[in-house]
């Protein structure tokens, strides 16, 4: 019985390790702050109220070890419902960047785009916003950041 109990012990400790090195393998290549998702943007208002809205620490979910702050808990019912659908392409990076370099870029939560049901995130600094490069050939930037996100998120 005694060895019974032993063995229990170390399964429930190899798979609380197991649970965290999967969750770690999860969000190895987010781009995160301290676990925190689009610097702490609502990622479901993007699609409800088309624009980028600062969530709030009181209304969050974590979701795969990583951390969702939204505005109300009408999105974060929303985010619950179907996490997949509001999580940003390419683990929160540059769109533009992943599909011309594979690169991972950080981003500005207030430039974005929603395309057939998914959001994509772009960097928009000193007078560089690559969603405007990304639109003038984005069938071919999308390909392309699909290809490298799969080779980098294996």
């Amino acid at each position: 019985m005694k060895n019974f109990i032993i063995l229990i012990v170390l399964l429930a400790g190899y798979s609380n390790v197991m649970a965290q090195n999967n969750q770690a393998t999860l969000t190895k290549n987010y781009n995160l702050e301290k676990n925190l998702a689009v610097n702490g943007y609502d990622v479901v208002s993007y699609f409800t109220q088309s624009k980028a809205v600062k969530g709030s620490k009181q209304i969050s979910t974590n979701q795969d070890g990583v951390n969702y702050y939204f505005s109300s808990a009408s999105n974060l019912t929303l985010f619950k419902s179907n996490p997949k659908k509001y999580m940003p392409q390419y683990g929160g990076w540059c769109a533009y960047a992943m599909g011309a370099n594979a690169e991972k870029v950080e981003i500005d939560p207030e430039t974005f785009k929603i395309k057939d049901g998914k959001l994509y995130l772009f960097y928009n600094a000193y007078f560089n916003n690559t969603l405007k490069t990304w639109n003038q050939d984005e069938a071919n930037f999308k390909s392309k950041a699909d290809m490298n996100w799969a080779k980098i998120n294996k």
